[in-house]
């Protein structure tokens, strides 16, 4: 007799995904591998794909929405857009709605492929098998002589669908599941409406702007140097190549800063970065950092009295002008008068 084989346990692959699933209840959305494993498609576009497969209906989508929701820029956000429209995972028309005004219609597919078949040709119907005989004869014909008696007809029979041959059959998206819970949406997307921008009526009371400060002691020297710092600014920052004028007006603000103790590639660094993009008005935005960025003045300097050496012992000590140091000076008034003995 033979000796059985017996062979090691296999042993998982150390190499590759495993895959440790859950079997998930709610808050799930079903993705073909169609979009998820598509050759053609970027990782942004795939993922982008899922996303919005995975939005209840009427869920805005736009480039602008987008964008605001993911950390990508408006442009790869429409590059993704347009892969995904350009193999049939997304398509976009432009509708006339009321008031003479366009809208955008976004439709979402997960099956592109039977997408475009149906909407080419249309859903064909299943043929019909029509009924093998609608009347069976009783005799060929009658007898000699005689009419040939009429056929007997039996009941019509209602057609019968058979199904279609797998070679002509025209594939057909694949259904959704009846008891998928429909997802709710979390706060952290984006709304299908926007909220009422928080933006003052024209006639409500602005807050005042912050004057533009100025040097307290102002100086030619002081003046000069703020006029070059602001008239370089372009060297380090391109965005702010200011006017004559501009740079006429900023001087105060500039020199104030100087004034202060500021060193001057602080005040270049504070007022030219992080801007605003775009950048529509330099001149404004450096004003209003000047004006709102301004480090505090230097705490006053404590006077120094000046050491002062004395006229008769020759010691020093602490005065504003020279004279006698303080037992000196008691020594000299005890000479001039009786000095009280305490007896």
């Amino acid at each position: 007799m033979d000796t059985q084989q017996v062979s090691a346990p296999s042993r998982a692959s150390s190499a590759g995904v495993v895959h440790i699933n859950i079997r998930l209840t709610d808050g799930y959305t079903i993705i073909s591998n169609r979009l998820s494993q598509h050759r053609g498609l970027s990782l942004l576009a795939i993922g982008l794909g899922t996303y919005i497969q995975s939005l209840p209906d009427g869920w805005r989508i736009g480039v602008k929405a987008l964008a605001a929701r993911f950390p990508e820029s408006e442009v790869r956000i429409a590059a993704a857009l347009r892969e995904l429209e350009q193999h049939g995972f997304l398509r976009r028309t432009r509708e006339r709605v009321g008031g003479g005004r366009l809208a955008t219609r976004t439709e979402s597919y997960n099956h592109p492929e039977a997408a475009v078949r149906g909407r080419g040709r249309g859903r064909p119907a299943a043929p019909v098998v029509p009924a093998a005989a609608t009347a069976v004869p009783v005799a060929a014909a009658g007898p000699a002589g005689g009419p040939a008696p009429e056929p007997v007809r039996e009941p019509e029979p209602e057609p019968v669908r058979v199904p279609e041959p797998e070679s002509a059959r025209v594939p057909e998206p694949e259904p959704e599941p009846e008891p998928v819970p429909v997802p709710v949406p979390v706060p952290a997307l984006v709304p299908a409406a926007p909220g009422p921008r928080l933006v003052p009526t024209p006639t409500a009371p602005r807050k005042p702007r912050v004057p533009l400060p100025a040097p307290q002691r102002p100086t030619e020297g002081l003046y000069a140097a703020a006029a070059g710092l602001l008239a370089g600014l372009h060297r380090t920052a391109p965005l702010f190549l200011l006017s004559e004028e501009d740079v006429r007006g900023l001087v105060p603000g500039v020199a104030a800063w100087l004034e202060r103790g500021a060193r001057p590639d602080a005040v270049r660094a504070a007022i030219t970065d992080d801007p605003p993009v775009p950048l529509r008005h330099p001149a404004k935005l450096l004003r209003h950092r000047l004006a709102t960025l301004i480090p505090p003045p230097p705490p006053a300097a404590v006077p120094v009295v000046p050491l002062q050496n004395c006229d008769d012992c020759d010691r020093a000590f602490r005065s504003s002008v020279p004279g006698r140091c303080r037992g000196c000076r008691d020594a000299r008034a005890c000479a001039d008068a009786p000095c009280p003995t305490g007896s």
